[in-house]
C-alpha cells in the first residue's frame, strides 16, 4: 500500500474517533423529571345545590370573578327572619331609651334592650355573609382545570367544586444523586427541556429535600438503580408551555472552569 492511502486511512480513522466522541458528548440526557402543580380547589362554606356554573375547564378565570352559585333559599329565609327579630328589638330599644329618658324606665331595662339590640345586628350580618357566600367568586387568576360538579348536582360543605391553576404554581421535581448535591443551590437556574418545548426553558431552585431517597418513585426515572438520591424543586420561567405529568429533562449549569497553574501561578 502506498504512503498517501496509509495518510488517508490514518486520517479517516482520527475522524471517525472525534465524531463518536463528539457523539457521546452530545447524548447526556440529563435528570429526568416532570411537571407539576399546586392546585386551588374552590369549595362552598355550606352544603347546597349548584344552580349555575359560569365556567368551564379550560376557561380563565380572574380573581374576584363570579365562577358558580349555589341555591340560596335557606339563607334568604334566614336573614329575612334576622331582620324581622332585628326590627323588633329596636323597637323595645327606642322605648326602653324613651322610658330612661323621662324616668320611668330603668337601666337596667336599657342595657338588656341594647344588648338584644346588638346581638339582632350581628345576626343580621351573619346572615347576609352567608347569603354573599352563596355566589362563589375565584380566589387567584388562573385556568381551571377540573370541575367536579354540576349544575343541579348537591355539594356537601367544605368539597371542592373546581380546581384552579394558577401559572405560578406550576413546578418541576427531579431527583439527582448524592455526589451532585454539593454543586446546586437555591435560587439557582437549571436548563429544561421536553418535547416540542422552547429552547430557552429555563427553571430556578426554590428546594431541596435534606432527606435521601432510593430510586425516584416515577415512571420517569431512566434507570432504576439502588443509589441514594435528593429531590428538587424548581420554578419554570414559562409555566405557560408546560403542561401537568409532561416529562421534562433537567440540566445543571456548567460548573466554572478551574484556572490553569500557569495563571494561578502569576502575580
Amino acid at each position: 500500500m502506498t504512503r498517501p492511502s496509509l495518510i488517508l486511512r490514518g486520517c479517516a480513522a482520527a475522524l471517525l474517533a472525534l465524531a463518536l466522541a463528539s457523539c457521546g458528548k452530545g447524548n447526556d440526557p440529563g435528570y429526568q423529571g416532570w411537571v407539576e402543580a399546586d392546585l386551588i380547589f374552590v369549595s362552598p362554606d355550606e352544603s347546597g345545590r349548584i344552580t349555575k356554573l359560569k365556567v368551564r375547564e379550560g376557561d380563565e378565570a380572574k380573581t374576584g370573578e363570579l365562577i358558580y352559585t349555589l341555591d340560596d333559599d335557606l339563607q334568604q329565609a334566614d336573614l329575612n327572619q334576622n331582620l324581622a327579630t332585628l326590627a323588633n328589638a329596636k323597637q323595645t330599644f327606642d322605648r326602653a331609651q324613651s322610658l330612661s329618658k323621662t324616668g320611668s324606665g330603668t337601666q337596667a331595662n336599657l342595657d338588656a334592650a341594647i344588648s338584644t339590640l346588638r346581638v339582632a345586628e350581628a345576626r343580621v350580618e351573619t346572615s347576609k355573609t352567608r347569603l354573599a357566600r352563596r355566589e362563589i367568586r375565584a380566589p387567584v387568576t388562573g385556568t381551571v382545570q377540573q370541575i367536579y360538579f354540576r349544575e343541579g348536582e348537591m355539594v356537601a360543605a367544605q368539597k371542592p367544586v373546581l380546581s384552579i391553576l394558577p401559572p405560578g404554581n406550576m413546578k418541576i421535581r427531579f431527583y439527582v444523586p448524592e455526589p451532585e448535591l454539593p454543586k446546586l443551590a437555591i435560587g439557582e437556574k437549571v436548563r429544561v427541556t421536553c418535547d416540542n418545548c422552547a429552547a430557552d426553558l429555563s427553571a430556578e431552585i426554590y428546594f431541596i429535600s435534606t432527606t435521601a431517597e432510593y430510586t425516584p418513585p416515577v415512571i420517569y426515572s431512566l434507570d432504576e438503580r439502588n443509589k441514594l438520591v435528593y429531590l428538587i424543586q424548581a420554578r419554570p420561567n414559562k409555566p405557560v408551555s408546560l403542561r401537568v405529568g409532561q416529562p421534562v429533562s433537567v440540566y445543571l449549569p456548567p460548573a466554572a472552569a478551574a484556572p490553569s497553574p500557569v495563571a494561578a501561578s502569576k502575580p
